[in-house]
């Protein structure tokens, strides 16, 4: 059974898409600890990113760099930081949190409530 991931890659789900390529794609957290919190995954499911061969991991680390370049770039954000959990979702992926300090990437604090405009706004503002 697909992953929810999948679901989104194959367009059975929407979602705020910020980049692709054939191997990866990348899109806006729904519910996010900053504005820009992106997720980075690979299209091909594993549901462990240390279990990616090792020229998949590669690619997925460097897909995110170029995604984490625009968010800098483009979001007032003093760094980008890198979070992998993994765990409540079986699809390897990156967390992309745009940060100023490190009280933002706080997974317990509540999440921002965005309305699909902002969301789609920022997906603009991104997008490689």
């Amino acid at each position: 059974m697909a992953t929810i991931f999948t679901k989104i890659v194959n367009g059975e789900i929407p979602c705020y898409k910020v980049a692709e390529n054939d191997k990866y794609f990348a899109f806006l957290d729904i519910n996010p600890l900053s504005e820009g919190h992106t997720l980075v995954i690979p299209k091909r499911e594993e549901d462990y990113i240390f279990d990616l061969q090792d020229d998949e991991l590669a690619g997925l680390m460097q897909f995110a760099k170029q995604v984490a370049t625009s968010l800098k770039a483009n979001l007032e954000c003093k760094r980008v930081a890198v979070v992998v959990l993994g765990m409540e979702v079986p699809h390897a992926h990156i967390h992309l949190i745009p940060m100023n300090s490190e009280a933002d990437v706080d997974f317990r604090k509540p999440k921002l409530q965005l309305s699909p405009e902002r969301f789609a706004e920022i997906a603009e503002k991104i997008k490689l």
